[in-house]
């Protein structure tokens, strides 16, 4: 294997779920009615174990992981010692590289300072906290339980106890939020001492809480031009604040970048553990499970949790590339797409989506305002 190796460990229990999550997580009360979250995680932590001792037995050849990222679901509701578990197997098995980095997600209403000195303990070197909005009806929309407060007060925690890489997320177009309210969002999320902001548009998911309130016509989508306009909107705060784009949803300070998900974007391997967690590794895609319980009993039985793998054909290595590759601003080598294609998404260059600059020197590229034609400007590509 040649290609760096990453792993990704999937958390899959939140205390109550989010009107506008679809993510594969499970509250209590959905696992084992009136159970808290120490009774039906209780084990959990050494099924992660088998399933990577699974992983080294595939990997005999593998190089030292890069990056780990901690996701769910809220990691942060595991003891950081258990936690730390995770990565002395990984570490034992596998190695670490020198420069590691280990990102872990987390809801602000789930740490303590003392917590997130006992997960900087362990060796998380990296968090990100889910912000969303610094609007209390925003948040209300979307099902959040925080207080906007205990964002300001976890993110200095964790600089405190020796983070220094500290991400938060933010939500733009929800129901009901302005273009103030989202600049406000932006101007909190400024002054918060975080050296990397990730900020994507709300996507309404079938089956969700909120889908179902927007289909009863209880609550009213924004228009997509409004939307737009809050993207440009926080490019241009956070440029101006020293927040370089890196991704088409994400800027980081110098050096704050989100290696594990460049990883993911430049198609290297990674092994996901946990239940429906997805991994790619020299081509073939495999994926586990969804349900912990059913991941539970595959591993205490000595089985695989894969459900299912595919090899990948040419056609969908090239198409992810492109996918991927015109969300960076690195972009697409003008040499490694045909005339055809090149000469489809010419006009964008005249129109000003693709960068003027970069096409003359062979490279196509996205503006700012191309970047909300991304998906456009990919369909053209793989006509």
């Amino acid at each position: 294997m040649s290609r760096p190796l990453t792993f990704y460990i999937h958390i899959p229990y939140c205390l109550k779920r989010c009107g506008y999550c679809d993510f594969n997580t499970y509250t209590p009360g959905e696992l084992k009615a009136g159970s808290d979250i120490a009774e039906v995680s209780t084990g959990y932590i050494d099924l992660l174990i088998a399933e990577s001792k699974i992983a080294k037995g595939k990997l005999q050849a593998s190089k030292p992981i890069e990056t780990i990222f901690f996701g769910g679901g809220t990691p942060t509701l595991m003891e950081p010692a258990d936690l730390g578990r995770v990565l002395d197997s990984l570490k034992s098995d596998f190695g670490f590289a020198t420069n590691i980095e280990i990102t872990i997600e987390a809801n602000p209403d789930t740490v303590s300072k003392e917590k997130l000195a006992a997960l900087r303990g362990v060796g998380i070197n990296r968090i990100s906290f889910g912000m969303q909005s610094a609007a209390t009806h925003v948040l209300a929309v979307l099902d959040r339980t925080h207080n906007p407060e205990n964002v300001i007060k976890a993110t200095n925690w964790a600089r405190e106890v020796g983070f220094e890489q500290v991400s938060v997320d933010l939500i733009y177009g929800t129901p009901g939020e302005t273009i103030e309210d989202w600049r406000a969002t932006i101007k909190s999320a400024l002054a918060l001492p975080i050296t990397h902001i990730s900020a994507y548009a709300l996507i309404v998911e079938d089956g969700t809480k909120l889908a179902a309130q927007v289909k009863r016509g209880e609550i009213v989508i924004p228009d997509d031009d409004q939307t737009a306009d809050k993207y440009l909107i926080a490019d241009e705060e956070f440029s101006k604040a020293g927040f370089n784009w890196y991704e088409l949803s994400n800027w980081a300070k110098a050096g704050g970048e989100c290696r594990h998900n460049i990883a993911y974007w430049q198609g290297d391997n990674w092994w996901g553990l946990g239940p429906g967690a997805h991994s790619h590794i020299d081509g073939v895609r495999f994926w586990n499970v969804k349900h912990p319980t059913t991941y539970k009993k595959l591993l205490e039985s000595n089985d695989s949790p894969v459900l299912d793998s595919e090899t990948l054909v040419a056609e969908q290595i090239e198409s992810e590339r492109i996918m991927l590759a015109i969300r960076l601003p690195s972009g697409i080598s003008k040499a490694s797409l045909s005339g055809e294609s090149l000469a489809r998404i010419e006009s964008y260059v005249t129109a000003g989506q693709l960068s003027a600059q970069s096409w003359e020197a062979g490279v196509v590229s996205l503006t700012r305002s191309g970047r909300l034609m991304a998906d456009r400007i990919v369909r053209e590509i793989l006509l």
